[in-house]
């Protein structure tokens, strides 16, 4: 694990659980089937797998969110999380504790999987982060998660994926999603993106991790890029998965799952 992670890690590990709780109802209120999609995840790594040891990659893993329901559901198994915001991965890092690998990587880069312990990873996992990525870089970079995977392992990413026949329900589903949560936010039932690492600005541990997070993301993340699920599975059926598919949908969202 990487030191300056544990180091900051440390005087989180107090605080830990109620930032998790703070970040899923921030995440929940963008995304109220978000655990829907989660099980339906973990649902199908226990499909591929024989034994309660899975191998598993958390990529782009934020504050944990999918390693720490991997390890509820499966106790044994040997969780690896990467990601490159050092805010998150300090919550990672103080949460999952000696459960998971935490690293520092970064998914723009060619030779981010450089420092990971394996490469034949049962099951590899991400959920609401590879929109960030522009089109070829996501197109190579699926092509190194197969890479990764043992012969049958499984990839499954779930994101904003719109469906190509249905783009005018899609577009009033997403309009309805936007004026709920604005309605929420208005009524501070829930905390918005922005809302949220305010707050984790103003923590004394974590507010000089959130400004390096600034530092390494000066503008934010680069432009959202949401193509059709029937972009991903081409270009999934094109790096050389032997099976792809839409495992689970939600209006506007799916959760695409490649079979190497």
């Amino acid at each position: 694990m990487t030191p300056y992670i544990t180091e900051a890690a440390d005087p989180l590990v107090g605080t830990a659980t109620a930032w998790q709780e703070s970040w899923d109802r921030q995440q929940e209120a963008f995304m109220p089937d978000r655990e829907a999609r989660l099980a339906a995840m973990l649902d199908a790594v226990d499909a591929v797998v024989d034994g309660d040891a899975p191998r598993l990659l958390d990529l782009a893993g934020g504050t944990g969110t999918i390693s720490l329901r991997a390890l509820a559901r499966f106790p044994r198994a040997e969780v690896t999380l990467v990601d490159l915001d050092p805010a998150l991965l300090a919550l990672a890092e103080a949460s999952l504790r000696d459960r998971a690998t935490v690293l520092v990587a970064d998914l723009g880069r060619p030779d981010w999987a450089d420092r990971l312990p394996h490469r034949d990873y049962d099951a590899v996992l991400t959920a609401t982060a590879l929109h960030w990525l522009p089109a070829d870089r996501l197109t190579a970079l699926y092509g190194e998660i197969r890479g990764l995977l043992r012969p049958g392992g499984l990839l499954v990413n779930a994101d904003r994926m719109p469906d190509d026949a249905l783009p005018g329900l899609t577009d009033r589903l997403t309009t309805r999603a936007r004026e709920r949560r604005a309605t929420r936010y208005a009524a501070g039932a829930a905390l918005s993106w922005p809302d949220w690492w305010e707050r984790a600005g103003a923590d004394p541990v974590l507010g000089p991790l959130v400004a390096q997070r600034h530092e390494i993301y000066p503008t934010g993340h680069s432009p959202e890029w949401n193509p059709p699920v029937s972009w991903h599975l081409d270009t999934l059926a094109a790096a050389g998965f032997t099976e792809v598919g839409t495992l689970w949908r939600g209006g506007a969202d799916a959760a695409v799952a490649a079979v190497r």
